[in-house]
């Protein structure tokens, strides 16, 4: 076994399952980026044959990328793989990763297969995606409820075809951690040829066991863990990935393997990255990222953590990024500090009109808040990145009345493909009067499924965060806006979905490409 634990991370494809999770290209390869200089180790881009959107930001991260190998997903079908092999063909390196399911009630429910049919399709999968690159994974989908005969029946198979990475999921998050274990060391002394390949794991959260799993695995031989920023990932989530690598790293007296590789310091760059693109806010008590992770009530153990930081403290909060979390910007820094800070967080702008806009919002932003933090700027790259793409409908200007006894009401000026136009609308409060004033103008028919607020930062001065989710004809569209203004916010959000709508990216709900 190496010594060395295989990280694999796959926000960009199952994080993104996650309803109203999706991503634009450009942000999936900011991301990406992030995850590069964490020196993670497999990148799973996305799911190429999904959609045209799909397979573009799966190139586009392939070429981006250079030191990560890349990961497109496919099912055990010709032309998931060819698709992605075509995606990932620009990669400096590259992985297709092919998934048939194995278990009885998917065989029958779902495949509508026999055994001995799903054996013949994994191995003619791993086959065809030899063609294309020698780096292929092969995933029993729900393998935590398959019949550990079949799984080393198919496994041996695979191996054998030219799959070189193994990787076994608890889909639905049915296993518990002894049995998961278990089912890790019975796979790797069953399958003759097994020490042919790296096993790797992947585990759901449906009863928060998901990294328990995930470590029980490792205990057991397992040498690859694919995992996810924030623990982000349809239903209940999947293994967190700042979770699995400081367990790792911490405990050093109890595995047999090391993330020595990772520069966990990005650690928390990537959970605000992710958070803020996603609009999944962190919630305080979250393990490592958390806002609470290294905060201290308790008078004992304050006075502990004053007298030897180790008493309460089992890992430095420097370690994953938290001693980077300000920074000292204000109305009178200059552009060129401006982005030398953007590019210590990982952004860069492909032309100086880009640079420009934001620079402008960060003036503007500065006027309103003493100080800037990096949140800050995050949420600023993002707004900007999303108008650049998706601008058909833009705020030019709105005025909100709410008093005690009065029905709210929104006076609203809206830039709509190159004309203005203005309504006014009341509502059961501000934000709900300012909707509606803006359907009142685009009359989209699109249906409200999610409201969310989040601060960015701290202080009566923080900057509102607000994720809109709209739903239209079976599509979703994820929006969201940030200001000081919480109601400025909430419009900013909405006619965010709505330009994504509009512009042809929203999407159908996600979970197709299910491991």
């Amino acid at each position: 076994m190496s010594d060395r634990l295989i990280i694999f991370d796959t926000t960009l494809r199952d994080g993104e399952q996650s309803p109203g999770a999706s991503m634009t290209k450009d942000e999936k390869v900011r991301i990406a980026k992030g995850l590069e200089r964490m020196r993670v180790d497999v990148i799973e881009a996305g799911f190429p044959i999904a959609s045209p959107g799909d397979f573009e930001a799966v190139q586009a991260v392939a070429r981006a990328i250079k030191d990560s190998t890349v990961c497109g997903l496919a099912r055990a079908l010709d032309k998931d793989i060819e698709r992605a092999g075509e995606a990932l063909k620009d990669a400096n390196s590259g992985r297709i990763h092919t998934f048939i399911a194995t278990s009885p009630i998917h065989m029958k429910m779902k495949l509508r297969m026999e055994p001995d049919q799903v054996v013949e399709q994994a191995v003619k999968a791993v086959k065809l995606a030899r063609k294309f690159t020698d780096n292929v994974e092969f995933s029993p989908e729900d393998a935590g409820r398959s019949e550990p005969d079949f799984l080393c029946r198919v496994l041996e198979a695979v191996i054998e075809a030219g799959a070189g990475t193994l990787n076994i999921p608890d889909t639905v998050g049915y296993n518990l951690p002894a049995q998961f274990g278990a089912l890790i060391h019975t796979l790797r002394e069953r399958i003759p040829n097994s020490d042919k390949a790296v096993f790797s794991v992947h585990c759901h959260n449906d009863l928060g066991l998901a990294v328990a799993n995930s470590l029980s695995a490792v205990m057991n031989g397992a040498r690859q863990v694919e995992c996810t920023i924030n623990g982000l990932g349809e239903r209940a989530g999947n293994a967190a990935l700042e979770e699995i690598v400081m367990a790792v790293k911490t405990r050093r007296d109890v595995f047999n393997c090391n993330v020595d590789h990772l520069d966990t310091t990005q650690i928390m760059a990537n959970s605000r990255l992710v958070s803020g693109i996603t609009g999944f806010a962190v919630q305080p008590n979250k393990a490592i990222v958390g806002a609470n992770a290294f905060a201290h009530e308790s008078g004992i153990h304050q006075d502990g953590v004053l007298k030897s930081r180790e008493t309460y403290e089992i890992m430095r909060a420097q370690d994953v990024g938290w001693s980077t979390n300000r920074m000292v910007l204000g109305k009178h820094s200059g552009r060129n500090a401006f982005r030398t800070r953007l590019q210590e967080l990982g952004v860069e702008f492909a032309t100086e009109e880009e640079l420009n806009d934001t620079f402008a919002r960060f003036k503007e932003l500065a006027d309103k808040k003493h100080e800037i933090y990096d949140d800050d700027l995050q949420a600023l790259v993002t707004e900007s990145s999303q108008e650049a793409a998706n601008e058909r409908v833009r705020l030019v200007a709105l005025r909100v009345c709410s008093e005690t006894g009065e029905r709210p009401n929104a006076d609203l000026t809206l830039w709509v493909d190159g004309e203005e136009l203005s309504a006014t609308a009341g509502g059961g409060g501000p934000v709900d009067a300012s909707f509606r004033a803006i359907e009142s103008i685009i009359n989209s028919e699109c249906e409200l499924q999610l409201y969310s607020v989040n601060n960015i930062t701290s202080g009566t001065d923080a900057q509102g965060e607000v994720t809109v989710r709209l739903e239209k004809g079976g599509r979703i569209a994820n929006g969201q806006g940030a200001d000081t203004d919480i109601v400025i916010a909430s419009a900013k959000a909405y006619i965010n979905a709505l330009n994504k709508m509009m512009g042809d990216s929203s999407r159908p709900h996600p979970q197709t490409g299910k491991l």
